[in-house]
């Protein structure tokens, strides 16, 4: 029987794919990454994955006519692959409604805030500025509203009084890594499906997001 098989966006330094990588080598996440594509033919995440022996599809949005394109385009190429889900880790675009679409319930996204708290960018320093006593991540479906897709679990992080966004950002992402690979298993595992506008784990709908405990398990 093959391997439930995955396909990451990434636009960065891919420190959220090497999780992914390094869980489905240890056998913690039994899936496989089977290609990475990016909208930067220089990030640092196309070489983790080369270095890890996985297939690399990349093209840049200004040879596209439109964004649409672009993401029409980008998305074949994820296609050919049949990937099981769809995970954007760091892919720094707004995706085209129609693409979204095609994937809806099979296609994750990590973002750095405790949505709906602070969708979009500077999210370490929105949380400072608006002196919240906590910060976290978010693992939701994707939709076509920005980061606003049904949320599948959380993790969360005390803000000190001394944090600045780097510091924040510093002691939130290995929790992000944590939390990517906690929630991809659960799908994997076919534990968590999008049904409708909600998340249903185990069959029953989930009243709130998952919160990833110290003992690395959600609930």
């Amino acid at each position: 029987m093959a391997r439930f098989s995955l396909v990451v966006l990434c636009s960065g330094r891919g420190s959220n794919l090497q999780a992914l990588i390094d869980a489905s080598h240890s056998g913690t996440l039994p899936a496989d990454v089977v290609a990475v594509c990016s909208d930067r033919p220089d990030c640092a995440a196309l070489a983790r994955a080369r270095d890890a022996g996985i297939a690399v599809r990349a093209m840049r949005p200004r040879d596209f006519v439109d964004r649409a394109a672009f993401d029409r385009a980008l998305f074949a190429e994820a296609a050919q692959f049949a990937p099981d889900l769809i995970v954007l880790a760091g892919f720094m675009r707004i995706l085209d409604p129609a693409v979204v679409g095609q994937w809806r319930g099979r296609m994750i996204n990590i973002h750095p805030s405790l949505l709906p708290k602070y969708p979009g960018l500077r999210t370490h320093e929105r949380a400072l500025d608006a002196g919240d006593a906590e910060h976290g991540a978010s693992v939701h479906f994707v939709t076509a509203e920005l980061d606003g897709g049904p949320v599948i679990a959380q993790v969360a992080l005390p803000v000190l009084a001394d944090d600045t966004p780097a510091s924040l950002a510093a002691r939130l992402l290995p929790l992000e890594h944590r939390l990517l690979v906690a929630t991809t298993r659960l799908i994997v595992d076919g534990d968590i499906v999008l049904d409708g506008d909600h998340v249903v784990r185990n069959g029953r709908p989930l009243p709130a997001p998952l919160r990833l405990h110290a003992d690395g398990e959600l609930g």
